[in-house]
């Protein structure tokens, strides 16, 4: 079955304990670094852009860039890893993304910082779509739970370093200490998979769906270059030829003898398919949440680097709190309802930043970020839960990478939305206190557009139906 290969190694490998260990040391690095780059990175944005002289549309593309490059590649990426082995695709990634780090530190304009984010964002795919699903091929099943949850958190304790680490790092040392602070950790990988070349995974005698892997790629890159591109009419041109692309795409890829993406998951099962808009319309209401508000803080506020990681740090913190929980209440409770509840709790907490001004006190905005980490953790667990119980144990590998893009193709066009905004209302010029006003009412206008999204995605999380039926098994329609 294509797609990121989480469930569909053998469970017996032959990995010894050190083997384990080792591939579980390797894994956590990867599920810390992902989440620190990205909320550190939205921390250091103002003081990038008073460096290299970026505009308010270029500095958004500056984290668009790294999501952009890793939601085009972490599908086939997923599929590479499972037909040639997950070590041949993990080992060349953590290069490319720590060749990619040591570059964005030593970028000299935002044109090139931008286009290294992206080489990172390859290297980030490539990472992604093989960690996770190298601890699933190497540990056995009455031990995979608990190392799964391992990973989580160190994905937690990454989200909330992040602003915190970030911001004191860029106060003190600059914004490439950044850049130059995670690769130490990358080098650590780098020698251990030199000493072991053992592979983790069996492979696929299947072949590389080529095509349909550029379709989907030119698809995501039509989208996003036309919200770039908007409010002009050569925006609207490429965001309207991502409509054939993708007609074309599906036909492609219900044609084809070993598809990129199994759409018949999505015909077929209405579980599955209405969750997974509901993880896009989650995401896309929610990631630029932390790169809007570094702005503000910064722009609008006068806060440091350090102070404005400390506030943004409530978020991610309350998220690996509650998360667990959220996850054990799914197993009892339809997770249907406990992810429509979340998504609920998310639009409370960004109709609540609706409200923000340039003299809102902190405590207001720490109390809002705090429900919105609620929300995504009432949220997030269950919705995977969902989709995830939605199919048979045959088409776990592609559940797997279906979510996981629909997380990445939502975070895309959070950022999407966020730079469309700042084009219309503050233009392509740098911000600076003449505009703070802008930025003020672009945070606004954004902040109410989530908003609204997430009101839309409690039905599409409420028209799922039961996850479980009466007799266990998958609830399609």
């Amino acid at each position: 079955m294509p797609g990121i290969p989480f469930m569909s190694a053998s469970p017996d490998t032959g990995s010894t304990s050190a083997d384990r260990r080792r591939i579980l040391f390797i894994a956590l690095v990867a599920s810390f670094l992902t989440p620190f780059m990205s909320s550190s990175v939205n921390i250091a944005l103002p003081a990038i852009g008073a460096e290299l002289g970026a505009d308010a549309v270029l500095l958004g593309w500056i984290p668009t860039s790294f999501v952009l490059a890793s939601a085009i590649f972490l599908i086939p990426m997923g599929r590479l890893a499972d037909i040639h082995g997950m070590r041949r695709v993990f080992f060349p990634g953590i290069i490319i993304f720590t060749a990619g780090t040591l570059l964005c530190a030593f970028s000299w304009s935002t044109p090139l910082l931008i286009g290294f984010r992206m080489f990172q964002g390859l290297g980030n795919a490539m990472i992604f779509s093989t960690s996770v699903a190298a601890l699933t091929a190497a540990y056995p099943p009455e031990k995979r739970g608990a190392v799964l949850g391992i990973s989580v958190a160190v994905t937690y304790i990454g989200l909330s370093a992040g602003p915190v680490l970030g911001g004191v790092m860029t106060h003190n040392f600059g914004w490439r200490s950044i850049f130059y602070g995670v690769i130490p950790l990358e080098v650590i990988v780098i020698l251990l998979l030199l000493v072991d070349r053992k592979e983790w995974s069996e492979r696929l005698p299947e072949e590389f769906d080529f095509a349909g892997s550029a379709m989907y790629g030119l698809l995501l890159l039509s989208l996003m270059y036309g919200l770039f591109l908007l409010p002009g009419p050569e925006g609207l041109i490429w965001i309207a030829c991502t409509v054939p692309l993708a007609a074309i795409l599906a036909a492609w890829e219900t044609r084809t003898k070993n598809p990129l993406l199994d759409l018949r998951l999505f015909w077929h099962n209405r579980v599955f398919a209405f969750s997974n808009v509901a993880t896009v319309i989650n995401y896309c209401a929610t990631f630029a949440v932390g790169f809007l508000l570094a702005l503000y803080l910064q722009f609008n506020r006068g806060l440091d680097p350090q102070a404005a990681g400390l506030v943004l740090a409530a978020q991610p913190v309350v998220q690996a709190v509650f998360s667990p929980a959220a996850g054990r209440l799914s197993d009892r409770v339809e997770p249907g309802i406990v992810a429509s509840a979340g998504m609920g709790v998310t639009a409370v907490g960004l109709f609540c930043l609706v409200l923000i001004t340039e003299t809102t006190p902190v405590a207001f905005i720490v109390a809002s970020l705090a429900v919105l980490g609620l929300g995504f953790a009432l949220f997030s667990s269950p919705n995977t839960n969902a989709i995830m119980s939605s199919v048979g144990r045959e088409a776990l590998g592609i559940a797997s990478a279906t979510v996981a893009t629909s997380r990445q193709v939502g975070m895309m066009l959070s950022l999407g939305i966020a730079m469309t905004i700042f084009s219309v209302i503050i233009g392509r010029v740098q911000i600076s206190p003449e505009n703070h006003v802008q930025l003020m009412a672009s945070v606004q206008v954004a902040f109410g557009i989530f908003a609204v999204l997430c009101v839309a995605g409690i039905y599409f999380s409420m028209a799922r139906g039961k996850v479980r039926e009466k007799n266990g098994g998958p609830g399609d329609a």
